[in-house]
């Protein structure tokens, strides 16, 4: 067990320095108490509030290290850490974007350049469902980095879920570019044509990502489900049968119920496949 105390610090800067190693080197209660030490000495230093948070949040006490980041923003307001992870608390640990959104913006305020800041403050418009501020803060981000994979990607989401299917598609486009052999593209792309009912487009789109991934149980579906509105049985069967053998129950179960196989469902071969994987998987 590391001792902390042994060399018993008697100022601030070295219960600080102490707290800094300890935490690098993974002791995280030892390093909690060597900065609660050095606040002691210094009550209204920035840093040792900040990195008090940063262990708090590395132990998961999420609410005590959002009280740390606080408290050493009301020291340095325009500091743009303490905001920053605050922000990351809110956005990945806790769900609350609004909030998430408000550190975000104080962080980018105080850095304006700094991409990260931009670029999670779009992600949490998104999962509020705000499309359209979600998009002018991915193209901020894109101004600062317009090479981003990552961006690209999540502003094509944006766009899609929005209803923008061709601007997705750009994105999408751009996106892969960037990263050729990213399977959830290609996987996304087909989504986006298969929306606007171009079945061979996604076809060739859900081609690529099984390319990729071979085991892609929902591109060999919905790639089954493009063959079917596309009125080729032979090959929509084909395509879900993969789907099956990879997850049996969801997709034994979408075979059955779904609208898409309403018109293959009499025929004797999608007859024969429901029953000889019902009896292989679920018997």
């Amino acid at each position: 067990m590391y001792q902390p105390l042994e060399c018993r610090p008697d100022s601030y800067q070295e219960w600080y320095k102490q707290g800094n190693q300890l935490r690098a080197e993974g002791y995280y209660q030892e390093a909690l108490m060597s900065y609660e030490r050095a606040i002691n000495y210094k009550p209204r230093d920035y840093w040792s509030w900040y990195r008090k948070g940063v262990v708090l949040e590395a132990l998961g006490c999420y609410d005590e290290a959002i009280d740390s980041y606080t408290y050493a923003n009301t020291i340095e307001p325009n500091n743009y850490w303490a905001w920053y992870e605050q922000g990351c608390i809110y956005f990945t640990e806790l769900g609350k974007y609004r909030q998430a959104i408000s550190c975000f913006d104080r962080a980018s305020t105080a850095h304006p350049q700094d991409y990260w800041a931009t670029y999670r403050t779009a992600e949490a418009w998104r999962r509020l469902g705000k499309y359209s501020e979600a998009i002018s803060y991915y193209n901020r981000a894109l101004e600062l980095r317009p090479q981003d994979f990552w961006c690209l990607y999540r502003c094509g989401e944006a766009q899609q879920q929005w209803g923008n299917l061709e601007l997705a598609l750009q994105s999408y486009d751009l996106a892969l570019d960037i990263e050729p052999d990213d399977y959830w593209t290609w996987y996304q792309r087909g989504t986006v044509f298969q929306q606007l009912d171009r079945f061979s487009e996604a076809i060739t789109s859900y081609d690529f990502a099984l390319d990729l991934d071979s085991k892609f149980d929902s591109a060999w579906y919905q790639q089954g489900c493009c063959y079917a509105e596309s009125n080729n049985t032979n090959w929509a069967i084909m395509s879900l049968e993969k789907a099956i053998d990879l997850y049996p129950r969801k997709y034994i179960k979408l075979a059955a119920d779904a609208p898409v196989w309403s018109e293959l469902r009499p025929k004797k071969g999608f007859q024969l496949l429901l029953t000889n994987k019902s009896k292989k998987y679920l018997d």
